[in-house]
C-alpha cells in the first residue's frame, strides 16, 4: 500500500485491480512493479473509466447527440426538410392541429407543420454551442479570478472575493430578463448571463484549492529561486488545478444548456425561428398545444434530460476516475465482492 492509501481499504481494492489487469497484459519477463509503474495517470485513468458502465453510457450518448448536431444539414437533406420549412398540406391536419409521428414525419410536427425531428437536431446545435462557450468563458474567467485572488491574498483577495459574493447574490432570471431589455435577446446575450452567472462558483472552488497549494514546498522551492508570483502561478499551480477544473467544467455543461433552454422557453433567448430546444418547449405550451400533441413536450424534454443526465453522470465518473479516494461507494462496493466471492470459494472448498 503507497502512502497515498492512508490505509483506506478502498484504495487498497482500487490499486489491486489496476494491478491486476496491467499484470495480465504485461509480456514475459516484467515484474508486476514495473508494469504498474509504466502506466501513466492517463493510462490509469482511462481503466477506470473504461470499467465504469454508467461513464461509458454516458459518454455514448454525449457522442450520439454530438454526431446528430454536426450531422443536422445532413439529416435534414436525407428527410427532405428544412427546419423551418412549413409543410401546411401535410403536416397539419384538416382541422389545423400539428399531425403524429408517421412515416413522412417520423417525430411528428408542430404547430406550423415544421418537421420536430429536424427542428430537434437543429436545437442540438445551439444547446451545445451555448453550453461550450459559456463553459469555456466561465472556466476561464472563474480560474483566473480565484488563481489571482488565492494566491496574491492582501487586499486583491478581498476585493475579488467580494466581487464573487456579490455576483453570487444577484439574482439570475431578473438579470437576464434586464439585460435582454437593453440589448435585446440573441445567441450571444444567452452565453454572455450563462458566464456572468457561472464563473463566481468557479473562481471560489479554484481559490480554495490556491490557498492550499501557495503553502506547498515546491511554489516555496520556486520563490526561493527568484519567480515571479505569476511565473509560479502559470508553471507551479495552475497544473495542480486542472482536475478540479474539468470536473467542474464537465457539471457545468448541462446547467448552461438547461439555462439557455429556460431562457428560450421564456422568449429571452435565442429568437424563432431558430430551433432550441427552449422554444420548442414554448411552443407546446402556446394555447395547451402539448394536450392534442404531446410530441412536442415529450421529444424535447426527453432530450433535454439525457443530455443533462449524461453530462453529469460522466462527470461524476470523471471525478472519480481521476481521484478513486474521492470515490464513496465504489470501492466499498467492490471491495464487499470480493469478500463474497472468497465466501462462496470457502464453502465450495469445504463441500
Amino acid at each position: 500500500m503507497t502512502p497515498h492509501d492512508n490505509g483506506d481499504p478502498r484504495v487498497g481494492a482500487e490499486n489491486a485491480d489496476e494491478a491486476a489487469v496491467v499484470e495480465q497484459s504485461t509480456v514475459p519477463g516484467l515484474t508486476q512493479q514495473t508494469a504498474v509503474a509504466a502506466r501513466s495517470p492517463l493510462q490509469l485513468v482511462w481503466s477506470r473509466l473504461r470499467r465504469d458502465t454508467t461513464a461509458m453510457v454516458s459518454a455514448a450518448v454525449i457522442l450520439i447527440v454530438i454526431i446528430a448536431a454536426l450531422a443536422a444539414p445532413l439529416i435534414a437533406a436525407w428527410i427532405g426538410h428544412g427546419p423551418n420549412e412549413q409543410f401546411r398540406d401535410v403536416g397539419l391536419t384538416e382541422f389545423g392541429t400539428p399531425v403524429a409521428p408517421n412515416a413522412q414525419f417520423l417525430l411528428g410536427t408542430d404547430n406550423l407543420g415544421r418537421d420536430v425531428l429536424v427542428r430537434l437536431v437543429y436545437g442540438a446545435q445551439v444547446s451545445l454551442v451555448v453550453a461550450f462557450a459559456a463553459t469555456l468563458g466561465a472556466l476561464g474567467i472563474g480560474t483566473l479570478v480565484g488563481l489571482v485572488a488565492g494566491f496574491l491574498r492582501g487586499w486583491v483577495d478581498t476585493v475579488l472575493t467580494w466581487l464573487m459574493d456579490t455576483t453570487l447574490s444577484l439574482p439570475q432570471l431578473l438579470f437576464a430578463i434586464s439585460l435582454v431589455a437593453l440589448v435585446g435577446p440573441s445567441l450571444g446575450t444567452t452565453v454572455f448571463v450563462i458566464v456572468m452567472f457561472s464563473w463566481a462558483p468557479i473562481a471560489r472552488v479554484v481559490r480554495g484549492q490556491v490557498l492550499s497549494l501557495r503553502e506547498r514546498e515546491f511554489v516555496e522551492a520556486a520563490r526561493s529561486l527568484g519567480a515571479s508570483n505569476w511565473r509560479i502561478m502559470r508553471v507551479d499551480v495552475l497544473p495542480n488545478l486542472l482536475v478540479p477544473i474539468l470536473v467542474y467544467g464537465t457539471l457545468l455543461i448541462p446547467q448552461a444548456i438547461v439555462f439557455e433552454a429556460t431562457l428560450s422557453f421564456l422568449g429571452l433567448g435565442v429568437l424563432p425561428p431558430t430551433a432550441t430546444w427552449g422554444n420548442m418547449l414554448s411552443v407546446a405550451s402556446q394555447g395547451s398545444l402539448y394536450t392534442i400533441a404531446p410530441w412536442l413536450v415529450i421529444f424535447p424534454s426527453a432530450a433535454l434530460l439525457a443530455v443533462t443526465l449524461a453530462f453529469n453522470l460522466l462527470g461524476d465518473s470523471i471525478r472519480d476516475a481521476l481521484d478513486p479516494r474521492q470515490t464513496l461507494f465504489a470501492g466499498r462496493r467492490r471491495l464487499a465482492r470480493k469478500r463474497a466471492a472468497k465466501r462462496v470459494a470457502r464453502q465450495e472448498a469445504r463441500s
